[in-house]
C-alpha cells in the first residue's frame, strides 16, 4: 500500500494515535484535526495537521482542502459540515492562484454518522430492516417526564433502562430504573435531555464483531467481512475486559452472531470497520445493542491477534479500497484484553503495568499499550493485551494476575467514591471527559475554573474548553448549582483564589444566578456565560447575569458564547503571563490575515463568484 493519498482525520486521541501507528509503516499520510498536543499528532507527522476543535465547520473546511478522503476518530462530529464537503465541496486554491471545487470523499459516510448519533433513531431504522433490537419507546421530557416514566415501568415493569439519545459512550448515558426510588435520580440528570426508555435484556453474555465493509463508488456494498467474535465483560458500566473467543458459547452462535453483525453493517454506508455491540439472551437470541463506525475498545486486541490485518490496518485499507484478505483468523488460539483505567490515584495503574511486564509464559504473550493519557478516576488511559497458543480458558488462568490487579485497582476507586462520569446533552469527544472538580486539561497546575450549574450546559463550554486547550491554559470544570448544591459553590468560590485559580468562567441557564453568586463569594474574575435554556431563548439568562448590582461586577459574554469567555479569561491572564499574552496577539493577527485574504479574494473575482465560493449562491 504505496498511496499517497492524504487522510484527513477528525480528532486526535488513543484511537487516532493507534490508526497512525498502523498508517506509518503503510506511508499513508495523515492530517489530523485537533488539540495541538492531542496523541495523534506525536505519532505522525504531517505538515497539514490542523490545530482546533474537529467540530469547527471552517477548520474541518481548511483540513479537508489538503486531503483525498476524510474520517472520524469518533462519531460525535458535525455531520452537516461532512455533508457538504463531500456533496458540494471545497475551495482549493491551485498553485497558480486560480481555486477549484473538490468533492472530498467521507467515510464511514455522513449518513451513516449522523444515523449512528442518534441511538433511537438508529434502532428504529434497524428494527425496520428486520435486525433483532429490545424493544423501546421514546420518552417524553420535562415535566412530562415523570408521569411518562410511571407509564413506561407499568409498560415494562422493573428494571429498564433510561437512555439518551445522543452523545452516549461507555456507558455514559445510561440509567438503570430498578423502581420508582430512581426517578428522581432520572429526572435530575436526565431531565433536559433527549431520552429513551429500553426494555431490560436479561442476558447470558455481551459480545462483539468487528466488521470491515466495502463499497463501490456508487455506494453499493462490495464485502462485509468479519472478524471473530469477541465477548465483552462490564463493570461500572464499562468495558473492562475483552475474551477471544467467547468463554462458554458454542461456534454456532459465533457465526450466527458474525451473519447478524454483517446484516447490521450491510445496511450502512461507507467503507471502514464497524463495531456491533450484541447480547445473547438466556433463551438464546442475538439482539443488537449498538453499533460503532470506526474502530472500537473491542476490537483493540486484533493488534496482537491479527496482526497482518488489526482492525487500524483494516480501517486504512477499506477507505482507501485496498485490497483485503478473504477471511480474517487469528493467528493465536486465544487472547485476552485488560482495559488499564484511571485509579483512585493517578499513578493506581503503576502496579498493573509492572506486573505485565514482568510476566512470562512460553506459549503466550503479553503487550502493554498506554496512552500518554493524564490518569483520571474511570478513564481509559491504555490496555493489556494476552496473547496465548492455548484454549481461552487456560490463557485466562495465565492472566488472572492482571484481571486481578485490574480488579484492585477498581476496588479502591470505588471506595474512593470516584465514579464513572455520565454524558451531557451534546457530550465532548472521548478524550475530553465529562466534568469532574479537579479535572485539568493542561499541564500544570489549573488557572481556570470553568463551573456549570448543571451537567446539561457542558455542550455550551465544549468550544471554551478547546479555546483554552489552544492556549494551552490548565484548567479545571466542575458543577456547582446556585440553588440545588448552594453550600458547595460558595465554598468552591471562596477557596478558589486560595487554590490558584485566576479566573472563574461559570455557565447556567433560567434564572442563572451562578456567575453573580460566585463573584459574590470570590474576589476573582467571574466570567457569566449565558446558556439557553428551553424558555425565552437565554434572554433570560442574558439578563440575569448582565444585571448584577454595583459592587458585584460579572463579565458577561453573548448566549452560549463559550469562546469569547475563554478568549476574555486567556487576555485576563496575559496581563501577567507574556506567553499567554504572545498568543493572543497571534490569534489576533491571525485573524486579521483571515479577514484581508478573503478581502484580496472578493476583489479579484465577481460577487457572484464568491458567493458560488461560500456555497450560498
Amino acid at each position: 500500500m504505496a498511496s499517497k493519498r492524504v487522510l484527513g482525520l477528525l480528532g486526535g486521541g488513543q484511537l487516532g494515535a493507534m490508526l497512525c501507528e498502523a498508517a506509518n509503516p503503510l506511508n499513508v499520510p495523515i492530517a489530523i484535526l485537533d488539540a495541538e498536543n492531542a496523541p495523534a499528532k506525536k505519532i505522525h507527522y504531517n505538515k497539514n495537521h490542523g490545530t482546533g476543535s474537529f467540530k469547527d465547520a471552517a477548520k474541518i473546511r481548511e483540513l479537508a482542502a489538503h486531503c483525498e478522503v476524510m474520517t472520524v476518530e469518533v462519531e460525535h462530529v458535525d455531520t452537516e459540515i461532512l455533508e457538504e464537503i463531500n456533496t458540494k465541496g471545497v475551495q482549493v486554491t491551485n498553485a497558480d492562484g486560480t481555486t477549484t471545487t473538490k468533492k472530498i470523499a467521507v467515510h464511514p459516510s455522513w449518513k451513516t454518522i449522523r444515523l449512528i448519533q442518534n441511538k433511537y433513531d438508529q434502532k428504529e431504522y434497524f428494527a425496520k430492516q428486520g435486525v433483532p433490537i429490545a424493544e423501546q419507546v421514546a420518552l417524553d421530557g420535562g415535566d412530562a417526564m415523570l408521569p411518562s416514566m410511571k407509564e413506561i415501568s407499568s409498560k415494562f415493569g422493573f428494571p429498564w433502562m433510561l437512555k439518551s439519545r445522543k452523545d452516549s459512550y461507555d456507558g455514559r448515558g445510561n440509567l438503570k430504573i430498578s423502581s420508582e426510588a430512581d426517578f428522581d435520580q432520572a429526572i435530575a440528570e436526565f431531565g433536559k435531555l433527549s431520552c429513551y426508555a429500553e426494555k431490560w435484556v436479561p442476558f447470558q453474555i455481551e459480545f462483539s464483531v468487528m466488521v470491515i465493509r466495502t463499497e463501490d463508488d456508487a455506494g453499493n456494498t462490495k464485502r462485509l467481512i468479519p472478524y471473530p467474535v469477541v465477548e465483552t465483560v462490564h463493570e461500572d458500566n464499562i468495558c473492562s475486559k475483552v475474551y477471544m473467543p467467547p468463554r462458554n458459547i458454542s461456534p454456532e452462535i459465533c457465526k450466527r452472531a458474525q451473519d447478524v453483525a454483517c446484516n447490521v453493517v450491510g445496511k450502512l454506508w461507507g467503507r471502514g470497520v464497524f463495531a456491533v455491540e450484541m447480547f445473547l439472551t438466556k433463551n438464546g437470541n442475538v439482539l443488537v445493542n449498538e453499533i460503532a463506525p470506526r474502530p472500537h475498545n473491542s476490537g483493540h486486541l486484533t493488534i496482537e491477534s491479527v496482526p497482518y490485518m488489526s482492525q487500524f490496518k483494516a480501517q486504512l485499507t477499506a477507505i482507501l479500497d485496498k485490497p483485503l484478505p478473504e477471511t480474517l483468523k487469528p493467528h493465536v488460539q486465544s487472547s485476552i484484553m485488560i482495559n488499564v483505567l484511571g485509579g483512585a490515584t493517578p499513578d493506581a495503574h503503576d502496579s498493573l503495568i509492572e506486573k505485565a511486564e514482568s510476566m512470562y509464559h512460553p506459549d503466550a504473550a503479553v503487550y502493554v499499550h498506554m496512552y500518554g493519557k493524564e490518569s483520571k478516576p474511570s478513564r481509559k488511559i491504555g490496555h493489556i493485551t494476552v496473547t496465548g497458543f492455548m484454549p481461552v480458558a487456560e490463557l485466562e488462568k495465565f492472566a488472572e494476575p492482571l484481571i486481578q490487579s485490574a480488579q484492585d485497582v477498581r476496588q479502591e476507586r470505588l471506595k474512593a467514591s470516584s465514579k464513572a462520569l455520565r454524558p451531557q446533552a451534546a457530550a465532548t469527544a472521548p478524550d475530553v471527559a465529562a466534568p469532574s472538580a479537579g479535572v485539568s486539561r493542561a499541564s500544570g497546575d489549573p488557572l481556570v475554573l470553568v463551573t456549570m450549574g448543571s451537567d446539561s450546559d457542558l455542550p455550551v463550554l465544549k468550544a471554551g474548553f478547546d479555546i483554552l486547550n489552544q492556549f494551552g491554559v490548565p484548567w479545571e470544570v466542575d458543577i456547582t448549582s446556585a440553588h440545588r448544591t448552594p453550600a458547595k459553590m460558595g465554598q468552591v468560590a471562596t477557596d478558589a483564589a486560595g487554590r490558584g485559580i485566576k479566573v472563574i468562567i461559570a455557565a447556567a441557564g433560567g434564572a442563572a444566578h451562578l456567575p453573580g453568586m460566585l463573584a459574590a463569594y470570590t474576589p476573582l474574575p467571574v466570567i457569566g456565560v449565558p446558556v439557553k435554556a428551553t424558555h425565552l431563548d437565554g434572554m433570560d439568562s442574558l439578563l440575569s447575569i448582565v444585571q448584577m448590582p454595583r459592587g458585584v461586577p460579572t463579565a458577561t459574554v453573548a448566549i452560549n458564547n463559550s469562546t469569547n469567555a475563554a478568549l476574555l479569561a486567556i487576555r485576563i491572564l496575559g496581563a501577567f503571563v507574556p506567553e499567554l499574552l504572545e498568543k493572543m496577539k497571534a490569534y489576533q493577527l491571525d485573524m486579521e490575515n483571515q479577514v484581508k485574504d478573503k478581502a484580496n479574494v472578493l476583489r479579484e473575482i465577481s460577487v457572484e463568484a464568491y458567493l458560488e465560493k461560500m456555497g450560498k449562491k
